[in-house]
């Protein structure tokens, strides 16, 4: 059977995070969005376990059902009926010391069931206070947990998280590592899954020849329950905590991800929020990597790190790895139709209605004919996600911590679609609405800087330079290729 899994998100007791991250919210949120099985995250927290033990009973496949699942939907929600499992799951945060360097590593950690969730926290109670965050911070080597966790279950998981991130994770460049080997030393054998974050996409680690032996994954790493299902994995396996894993080891069984345009994660690209200044990798290297506006050094972002440590000029999919689907969340579509606020009542009634008619999120986003979209819901509707689903969009890169923006129809293009009626036969009364746009400084199409200047980096010999030149064109030069590929096939990239 198929089903949609999102295995890496928070609950309430981790900082920056929605009062509403509940189980119940989480069952009805996951309905919505047409996902079939949840990570409780924060597993580590010790009163979010009490709750969820108190919440949640084996199913006797490793996975969890809600004792008391909520009789009614979400007020204005009416969807597909979706039998809500969850999946023991935590994110730990390593800050250590090794050598001259300090590293910052996210990890998840998952568990086939409660005894083996209380001995990972027995352990880690020694070390660090895990009551504080519900993403605890400890000082702790990332080797160090993965050997906590082996020694706890043969069931029990660890996956990097997010693993481009500048600041927390396994190839961040403010606090990462080049290789897997470097940052798990003798235990790299027992890494199998990578989590590709929201800022990169499985087509941009192809070009990396190391990381072909892990199954790429994706998840929301949600902060709040809508957030659930921004990114996410589609199984073809039974509906088990021991068959899902096996399925991402094997690959058998793991049909791929759906993913962010990686432009909008808000580490794609170099920059530096406080001067409004975003830069792509071979600007900042001009700049020799730091702010032209205020001296300081740039966020470096996941595609320049990416190129940084690529040894393939074109993405390469590993063989038997499986494709990937990019998708934009149903609200931001909305958003940009009704030239609103993504969290405005009005496109939260559009929401509403667009769940309603056709299930779930997912199931719109992916799977609905786009005639039956236009019947159902409108012409400008059916465009935009016939248009996302050739990857026929406009991205303006995110950076330093700030979001992306990806856009569907250039600038008076709704206006010349829309007529009179426009979404669910609704009458079109915000046509004069603008929608607030950041004073960001985007370049492109800037050649690349002579690298034989001093950059603060080891110098290369004449033949290093050539190569390294050569290989930058060609990397940027095909990832172009493929968005033009797209437009003219009007056809996703890479289908499951």
């Amino acid at each position: 059977m198929s089903y949609i899994a999102d295995l890496h998100l928070h609950s309430h007791y981790s900082r920056a995070t929605s009062k509403e991250l509940n189980l119940e919210s989480l069952f009805q949120w996951a309905r919505i969005k047409g996902i079939h099985v949840v990570g409780t995250g924060d597993f580590t927290h010790p009163l979010w376990f009490k709750e969820i033990k108190e919440k949640l009973e084996p199913d006797g496949t490793g996975l969890f059902r809600l004792k008391n699942p909520p009789k009614k939907e979400i007020d204005g929600f009416k969807c597909k009926d979706i039998d809500v499992r969850f999946c023991l799951t935590s994110e730990i945060s390593s800050i250590y010391k090794q050598g001259d360097k300090v590293y910052k590593n996210h990890n998840c950690v998952y568990a086939p069931d409660f005894e083996t969730v209380a001995r990972i926290n027995a352990r880690l109670a020694q070390i660090g206070n895990l009551e504080a965050d519900g993403r605890p911070i400890l000082g702790l080597p990332s080797r160090n947990l993965l050997e906590i966790v082996l020694e706890t279950s043969d069931d029990a998981h660890l996956i990097p998280a997010h693993i481009w991130t500048p600041w927390f994770s396994l190839f961040g460049s403010k606090s990462g590592s080049d290789t897997i080997e470097e940052c798990f030393g003798d235990l790299s054998h027992h890494i199998f899954a990578l989590e590709t974050g929201l800022s990169s996409d499985p087509e941009m680690n192809w070009r990396l020849s190391m990381l072909d032996k892990y199954t790429l994954v994706s998840n929301s790493d949600a902060h709040s329950p809508q957030k659930l299902g921004r990114e996410a994995n589609l199984f073809d396996a039974e509906q088990s905590y021991y068959a899902l894993f096996n399925a991402l080891k094997t690959r058998k069984g793991f049909l791929g991800t759906y993913e962010f345009f990686p432009e909008e994660g808000k580490y794609h690209m170099d920059g530096h929020r406080k001067c409004n200044a975003c830069f792509e990798p071979e600007e900042s290297i001009r700049h020799k990597n730091i702010c032209p506006k205020c001296g300081r050094p740039l966020t470096i972002g996941v595609l320049h790190r990416v190129f940084e440590l690529a040894d393939r000029r074109q993405p390469q999919q590993p063989e038997g790895a499986p494709g990937f689907q990019c998708i934009i969340p149903l609200p931001e579509i909305l958003a940009e139709i009704k030239k609103v606020s993504s969290s405005s009542k009005v496109v939260d009634r559009f929401f509403q209605q667009a769940i309603s008619s056709f299930d779930n999120e997912f199931t719109l986003l992916t799977e609905v004919p786009v005639e039956d979209i236009k019947k159902q819901a409108g012409m400008l509707l059916a465009e935009a996600i016939q248009r996302m689903r050739a990857r026929e969009v406009h991205p303006q890169g995110g950076y330093d911590g700030e979001y992306g923006i990806i856009k569907i129809f250039k600038e008076g293009e709704i206006e010349r679609l829309t007529g009179q009626m426009d979404l669910f036969g609704a009458a079109d009364i915000t046509k004069t609405a603008k929608r607030e746009s950041r004073d960001t400084e985007i370049t492109k199409k800037i050649p690349l800087p002579d690298l034989t200047e001093p950059t603060g980096a080891p110098s290369l010999n004449a033949e290093q330079q050539a190569a390294r030149s050569a290989f930058y064109f060609s990397f940027r030069k095909a990832r172009r290729r493929s968005f033009r590929k797209a437009r003219s096939n009007r056809c996703c990239v890479i289908y499951f």
